[in-house]
């Protein structure tokens, strides 16, 4: 037959594999005409069987014996011979194996099986789809080494297994017999050995090869030159060898795409000579892309690299050992949007020429020895997004020109040699995102044009350089920056309460300055700070305690000042040792080594002035002078139950038993008078206590801040709606609620274990207490809880802040979720769920963008409704964060990434240190090997999912149900193979 004709016999498995398929073949041949639609109707309903559909899943039809098999979802069938010949069922969301038995449907054309959940190994009966012109089974959880039958797939041309768990070498067989394809795509997976393609390899027809993110080793064959049509080659992320081919690419007229980035790859001459690799890539007329990063290839940049293709738009040299100056006949690429060479040995001076390049918008010279000035003409850029000139020997003024970057998100310029002051007129530079000018010799003032940049939502670094004077107020208008380093500088005066504005700063360093005066009680009040470093000035006064309240605080050091007063380990101080306040004689309190207070009244003093200034808003005055007015005025006494807080008078007949009455008087005497010793947290709109009713019932009290105006009714009366709508094991159940014109409280039940925030970040330092078990079992409770808003509860809901402080863990530690505060209610029609935004429930906070930063969806910041692939999103950061031990937000001012795009980073050949980290956090040290390699793929499929759910794309993420489906397998899996014993089994939740 044909299909044998150019079949080589390496060996005998080889001989053996064609005799199999040859009697398949011939059989099946003469069995086609007994063969019918009812033959093929039998194995799909064999496929379909092992596989698991979800109730709402469109293959519920396949179960019709009414509907013709044509009719199935995913399957299409010939006119003629009316067999099946395709069936596709990308993202359902299925799981389970796939059938041999799909090697009978002997007519198929197109299998598509991509984007779902299998597992197991390929079956080799899919060689035996003798029609087969397309197969996909791309982004499963195939594992097993890929079948060598399927190279006897004769009219195959489009071939993609990536993004599974395949293993071993790929079979000579599929690139020596299948010369009509056209794409071939392994990447992502782990196969090793070298790539099969030897000189009589004739894929003339191919014009995509994507091997990435594999363990391949040896050369680049030269045999790739035979597929004279090849427009994309992807060998990135393997372990190649050998030099840069030079007589490869000169036969690839087509060639658009090719990236080889991070393997071991030479240039020519002794890994000094880089010319014959870019001479042999003249003559591809529309390439667009090259990517050489992270080879520690040697030489200099060619001058000839300016007669690439006009069509180049990405060339990226980054991490390399690359040496000598950038070659002014760069500038004739005039269509390049990111040019790369960062991490080099490159010296001389940035080419006027880069300036004329009027398409770029990323620029990475970072890391190299350039010097001399920063040329004006890159002012004249005019999509430049982001500059980075970071960590080089450049020196002189910072031009104005920069200013007239209209587009400049990110200007990076640390680690260098300017001098002269911050010129005012970056402040022109609405969007940027990023401003480091850090390590400089820069002096004079801090621009107020600057520092009134409200674009600057990520992070803003100033410090190691020569800069004096106040700090400007102006400051404040950076509402949404991350981080704030003005360290190492000379900057006088006071430190500006208004800072207090900055409403989403987590990082603040004011060190080694000249300030001085008090600290702003507003400091303490920022409601995110985590970091705070203010050592070495010359402040004085008390330390405020609004910083000792702060829910949010991990770091502090006010060592070196003049600060006085008295300082307990008590609140956020509680995991701070004597170090954070050396050096300042005035100090006395309860930690080893500082001096203790010898008046006793003053401790009553201090705490109370904890008190007074974590609740010293209107809403405590308002509440203590209704509580005065309660004591005064019995008979006038007003208690609302829950109905009434909704205003729901068609229910509040008929559910009034169900909710308890509790009094404003009850609940101050259950919290103590809603004491900041009784205070567990707080949020956006308002403050939790702990308290004991008269029963003994212990509860937390959830008290709206009147200080949020219009937005406190709306945010009320949305928890209400769902709380009393929602019953579910994971979610938090309401007791009632009680609600007066200046005051309205949710009562819950207290949840003894915390808040999963509280177990993943503990305060006092030490690691996690959570076992690997735990992990997975509150995870899965998280995905059920969630699974029931979106899909089962009465009303629909969308959460819109799910993140850990939002997950409690009650006795048994199961994951309950809370805080629907600003949750999305949905009304379903037309098959689509819409996000209901009237303006009696969502008053202003309709604007708002939903969520906590760091685990915001994409889609929210380009204007997007409120979705449960929001939802999705966010609980895949969570996913992340559990794992990496890394809240998002660190991660982004770390990387200035996303937590998707970092473990995306890593994934999947360089995640041993993020899984070493969780195995010693969270898994038993004394595990045998075998249950160690149990835990690694238990944390690699929890990193593979939170991939999944963060997808940029909403319609790329799964649906929380196939969430909680993965989840529920995982926790049976664990159920099922490892056990335990000790403390890491206990403490599982149902």
């Amino acid at each position: 037959m044909a299909i044998f004709g150019s079949v080589r016999y390496p060996n005998l498995l080889h001989l053996i594999i064609v005799i199999n398929l040859f009697f398949i073949l011939i059989i099946g041949s003469s069995e086609h005409e007994k063969l019918s639609i009812s033959t093929d109707r039998a194995s799909l309903l064999s496929f379909i069987s092992q596989i698991v559909v979800d109730p709402d899943n469109a293959l519920q039809d396949w179960n019709s014996s009414r509907l013709h098999v044509c009719n199935w979802t995913g399957v299409t069938c010939s006119h003629v011979k009316e067999r099946v010949t395709q069936l596709d069922l990308s993202k359902r969301s299925l799981h389970g194996t796939i059938s041999p038995a799909l090697g009978n449907l002997s007519f198929l054309v197109i299998l598509d099986l991509s984007g779902n959940f299998f597992r197991g190994r390929i079956p080799v009966e899919i060689g035996a789809l003798s029609h087969l012109s397309q197969l996909s089974f791309e982004s499963n959880l195939l594992e097993g080494e890929t079948p060598a039958e399927l190279g006897f797939l004769c009219r195959l041309v489009y071939l993609d297994l990536g993004s599974n768990r395949l293993v071993g070498r790929i079979p000579a067989t599929l690139f020596h017999n299948t010369s009509s394809l056209q794409y071939i795509d392994l990447s992502n997976n782990s196969l090793t050995g070298k790539i099969p393609l030897s000189n009589q390899c004739k894929l003339t027809e191919l014009r995509f090869l994507l091997l990435w993110s594999n363990h391949l080793v040896g050369p680049i064959p030269p045999s790739l030159s035979n597929s004279t049509k090849l427009e994309w080659i992807d060998l990135g992320s393997n372990s190649l060898s050998g030099e840069l081919p030079a007589a490869i690419f000169d036969k690839l007229p087509c060639l658009q795409f090719l990236y080889l980035s991070y393997n071991n790859l030479a240039s020519h001459d002794g890994n000094t000579n880089l010319r014959p690799f870019f001479a042999s890539l003249l003559n591809c007329s529309r390439f667009q892309e090259l990517e050489l990063v992270g080879n520690n290839l040697g030489g200099e940049i060619p001058s000839i690299v300016g007669d690439l293709s006009t069509s180049l738009l990405q060339l990226q040299l980054g991490e390399n050992r690359i040496y000598g100056s950038i070659p002014p006949s760069i500038s004739t690429l005039v269509n390049l949007t990111l040019l790369n060479l960062s991490s080099n040995l490159l010296n001389g001076s940035i080419p006027l020429e880069v300036g004329h390049m009027g398409k770029l918008e990323r620029v990475f010279l970072s890391n190299n020895s350039l010097y001399g000035e920063i040329p004006s003409t890159l002012g004249e850029i005019p999509h430049l997004g982001l500059l980075d000139l970071s960590k080089n020997r450049l020196s002189g003024l910072i031009p104005d020109a920069l200013s007239n970057l209209s587009q400049l998100r990110r200007l990076l310029l640390y680690e260098n040699h300017f001098s002269g002051t911050i010129p005012p007129s970056l402040g022109k530079c609405i969007n940027l995102e990023i401003l480091d000018l850090s390590h400089n010799r820069l002096t004079g003032m801090i621009p107020r044009e600057v520092a009134r940049l409200r674009s600057l939502t990520l992070y803003l670094n100033l410090s190691s350089n020569f800069l004096q004077g106040p700090l400007p107020l102006e400051l404040s208008k950076m509402d949404m920056v991350l981080a704030i380093d003005l360290s190492s500088n000379n900057l006088s005066g006071r430190i500006p309460p208004q800072l207090g504005s900055c409403i989403a700063l987590e990082y603040l360093n004011l060190s080694r300055n000249l300030l001085q005066g008090p600290l702003p009680i507003s400091i303490g009040n920022l409601p995110y700070l985590q970091v705070l470093d203010l050592s070495s000035n010359r402040l004085k006064g008390e330390i405020p305690a609004s910083l000792q309240a702060s829910t949010s605080l991990k770091q502090l050091n006010c060592s070196f000042n003049n600060f006085s007063g008295f300082v307990w380990n008590e609140g956020a101080f509680a995991s701070l040792a004597l170090d954070s306040f050396l050096g300042n004689s005035g100090l006395c309190g309860s930690f080893s080594g500082m001096s203790s207070c010898h008046k006793k009244r003053h401790h009553r003093f201090i705490i109370l002035s904890i008190l007074l200034t974590s609740l010293g808003t209107p809403c405590f005055v308002l509440c203590i002078f209704g509580y005065l007015l309660v004591l005064k005025l019995k008979t006038r006494q007003s208690f609302a139950a829950f109905h009434e807080a909704v205003s729901d008078d068609e229910e509040q007949q008929t559910k009034e038993h169900m909710y308890p009455r509790i009094s404003y008087r009850q609940l101050s005497e259950a919290t103590g008078g809603f004491n900041g010793s009784s205070l567990i947290g707080s949020g956006r709109f308002g403050h939790v206590y702990k308290g004991i009713l008269h029963d003994e019932t212990k509860i937390a009290v959830k008290v709206m801040d009147s200080e949020c105006g219009g937005d406190i009714l709306g945010s009320f009366k949305r928890e209400c709606q769902v709380l009393k709508r929602t019953r579910h094991r994971n979610l938090i159940k309401i007791i009632t609620a009680c609600s007066r014109p200046d005051f309205k409280a949710l009562i819950l039940p207290l949840m003894s274990n915390g808040s999963l925030e509280s177990h993943l970040y503990p305060n006092h330092g030490a690691g996690r207490s959570l076992s690997l078990i735990q992990l997975v079992n509150i995870c899965r409770d998280i995905a059920e809880g969630m699974a029931y808003l979106h899909h089962h509860s009465p009303v629909r809901v969308i959460h819109c802040d799910l993140k850990p402080s939002n997950v409690l863990l009650d006795d048994d530690m199961t994951a309950l979720v809370t805080d629907f505060g600003i949750a999305k209610l949905v009304i379903e029609g037309g098959g689509t769920s819409n996000a209901v935004f009237d303006s009696s429930s969502f008053s202003s906070t309709a604007g708002l963008l939903c969520g906590s930063i760091g685990y915001i969806a994409p889609e929210y910041g380009m204007g997007k409704h409120a979705s449960t692939k929001g939802d999705v999103y966010s609980f895949g950061v969570l996913l992340l964060e559990v794992i990496t031990g890394k809240r998002p937000t660190d991660v982004i001012f770390q990387s200035g990434s996303s937590m998707h795009a970092w473990v995306k980073s890593h994934y999947p050949h360089k995640l041993d240190s993020i899984i070493e980290q969780a195995l010693q956090q969270a898994a038993p040290s004394d595990g045998t090997c075998d249950s160690r390699k149990v835990w690694r793929e238990v944390i690699m499929e929890l990193i593979e999912l939170g991939l999944i759910c963060t997808q940029r794309s909403p319609s790329a993420r799964p649906t929380m149900i196939d969430v909680a489906h993965e989840m529920g397998q995982l926790k049976e899996y664990l159920g099922r193979d490892v056990t335990f014993e000790g403390p890491w089994s206990e403490g599982s939740s149902g």
